[in-house]
């Protein structure tokens, strides 16, 4: 599904839910905020998004623990549960999502180009998938806005497995 078609379908269901949610972005650089405000109506279910780039804002804004960010890395799973908590919590909202990859051309860490974790935390807890994209910078990057919507979505609709 297209992104503005599945951010559609998020604010949909967020608003239907009565819930709201913030997203914490690394590799997208702000995507899935813009996709998510694109949708009219969108100030009634998204009031927080935040670019945490570099490991000095995912640990100061979002909480990422040190430990995490010095043994396990940015791109792992460990990381993007910790910026959906934290982006959750900072926000204020009933939902926190998160992604932390490798966009290319080059891998930062020890991940192959395309790699991407995505986290989602609610009020149940967290969870996290990994996902393996093709293509080139943006490509990846568009792939990986699109499944962190796809996930949110699976949620809201109370489709558990992943």
């Amino acid at each position: 599904m297209e992104l503005h078609a599945i951010a559609t379908r998020a604010v949909a269901l967020l608003k239907e839910k009565g819930l709201t949610v913030a997203t914490a972005e690394s590799c997208t650089g702000g995507m899935i905020a813009a996709a998510i405000t694109d949708v009219a109506g969108a100030s009634r279910v998204f009031g927080t998004g935040v670019v945490s780039y570099s490991c000095d804002c995912k640990m100061k804004l979002l909480g990422v623990s040190a430990a995490t960010l010095d043994g396990l890395g940015a791109v792992c799973a460990a990381t993007a549960a910790q910026m959906a908590e934290g982006v959750r919590r900072v926000g204020d909202a009933a939902v926190g999502v998160s992604v932390t990859g490798e966009a290319g051309p080059i891998a930062a860490e020890n991940h192959p180009v395309g790699t991407v974790f995505i986290g989602y935390a609610d009020e149940n807890g967290v969870i996290t998938e990994e996902h393996h994209f093709e293509g080139d910078r943006a490509a990846i990057r568009r792939q990986a806005a699109e499944a962190v919507l796809a996930l949110l979505v699976r949620r809201l609709e109370g489709v558990t497995a992943c």
